[in-house]
């Protein structure tokens, strides 16, 4: 009796541990956030064929998933259901009304097989792929043309096993440009949560030409000095809320992007009324915010608070040069608590990037309206460095409330700056004459913040479920 009882509960045992590898219990309830509606269509990966070895590549069942899901975008929309495991895959387009869900437990790995990312053509904006003329790899998660578009889980990661390309971008063997691991375009209502991204390609996110987009609570990771690594990029994008992320990265933690030079003029598309909050920055080599340096759309209405960042180059940081065209204004920046940085404050005209040589010298961006409150850095080696253009300069500076400790070693030279007008109260060290201090009857009492908030942050999400 005693070895019969004995097997039953060894194949219990084992019968359990299939389950838990499966994605845990049949009928776990998950819960999930919608924008618009619950999803009415439900599937997993695995009634696809998917295989979450880690091994197997799972690139047609993720492709026929969706494709199956797509005749549901008008009919209450597709949740598709990524269980635990490791699923191997290659690039996959999403579609309309439709959530991507990650078990806590799942990780889509991207694959490595170069012959899985087909070759498409450059951003219109952008005339050529950045990294090298002509087109571009396609990205792992890609969607053009959609409305109601979601990526979320129990913090599931996504994986792009990076040091493949970053290899071969070192050693200048690959010939297009390389992917991002999410990339949008021309899509409406986006939401994207509860994720953990890992050794990208090259950017992380990049929505662009899109609207009404919210990213939040993801964590995104890659070595320090990977390549282009940027984590979350709004390029031509209107209403965008980026809140509560934590990034480390080997390129800017947020980048703000238009186009670049006499394309992104010509396409003529701005980012705007974008919106930023409570971000943990960690990035050596670039800014924790910036905002170029391919803004020639031109970018307005940015606001950012509560901003951490750690052993990050700058904390907001602007690029463009004679070419952009186009403007960067009203960029409204409070509540920076820094810590290890090269400049507090860098704001540069001379960005010499340029797609080609069919640039207009007389596309002349304007810088104005840039405002900084509620600042405290730390072992800091140099406070601002602000280089606008000659005959051009950025206008409509502000620094208030701002304290700046200098590293034992900072430079002997403060500030630098060359080009800009501005105004300055509670600054130290004291900046550089161009921000007139402020003093006497009309003294200037803080940096100026919109008060009203943007629609974008007061949306609320409908609380949905599915039982796996």
């Amino acid at each position: 009796m005693a070895s019969q009882t004995q097997v039953i509960i060894n194949l219990c045992f084992w019968a359990l541990l299939f389950v838990m590898a499966q994605g845990g219990y049949a009928g776990e309830v998950v819960e999930y956030p919608a924008l618009t509606r619950c999803r009415a269509h439900t599937a997993s990966v695995t009634d696809f064929g998917a295989v979450g070895d880690g091994k197997t590549s799972n690139t047609k069942a993720f492709q026929a998933a969706v494709a199956h899901l797509a005749q549901y975008s008008s009919d209450g929309g597709s949740l598709l259901y990524v269980p635990a495991g490791r699923w191997l895959t290659g690039p996959f387009n999403l579609t309309s009304a439709f959530t991507l869900f990650l078990h806590r437990d799942a990780v889509i790995l991207a694959s490595q097989d170069i012959n899985e990312w087909r070759v498409i053509d450059p951003l219109p904006s952008y005339g050529r792929g950045r990294d090298k003329a002509g087109g571009r790899y396609t990205s792992l998660i890609m969607g053009t043309n959609l409305t109601d578009v979601i990526l979320t889980g129990d913090n599931g990661t996504i994986d792009g096993q990076g040091e493949f390309w970053w290899q071969k971008f070192h050693k200048n063997q690959l010939k297009y440009t390389r992917g991002y691991l999410v990339e949008l375009m021309y899509t409406d209502q986006i939401l994207i949560s509860n994720l953990t991204f890992l050794n990208s390609t090259n950017w992380n996110i990049h929505p662009v030409y899109s609207s009404n987009i919210i990213v939040k609570g993801i964590t995104i990771l890659a070595p320090v000095h990977s390549p282009n690594t940027d984590g979350i990029n709004p390029d031509s994008c209107s209403n965008v809320l980026i809140e509560n992320n934590y990034i480390v990265s080997g390129d800017d933690c947020i980048a703000i992007k238009s186009g670049w030079d006499e394309y992104g003029i010509a396409f003529g598309m701005p980012s705007e009324h974008i919106v930023i909050k409570r971000l943990t920055c960690i990035s050596p080599t670039s800014a924790a915010i910036a905002v170029g340096s391919e803004m020639s759309g031109g970018v307005r209405n940015v606001r950012a608070e509560d901003i951490t960042a750690i052993n990050t180059e700058s904390g907001v940081r602007l690029k463009t040069a004679i070419g952009r065209g186009n403007y960067i204004k009203d960029i409204y920046v409070r509540g920076m608590n820094l810590n290890t940085m090269k400049w507090v404050f860098w704001m540069t005209g001379n960005y010499k990037s340029h797609p080609d040589g069919k640039f207009d010298p007389k596309a002349i961006p304007e810088v104005n309206g840039i405002s900084y409150s509620n600042v405290v850095a730390q072992n800091v080696t140099m406070a601002g460095r602000l280089d606008g253009i000659e005959n051009a300069p950025f206008k409509g500076i502000c620094l208030s409330n701002v304290t700046v400790h200098m590293a034992m070693k900072a430079k002997k030279l403060s500030w630098e700056c060359t080009n800009i007008e501005g105004v300055s109260k509670g600054v130290s060290p004291r900046p550089c004459d161009a921000l007139e201090v402020q003093s006497g009857r009309d003294e200037l009492t803080a940096c100026p913040f919109p008060p009203e908030r943007l629609p974008i942050e007061d949306i609320e999400f409908k609380q949905c479920s599915y039982s796996t």
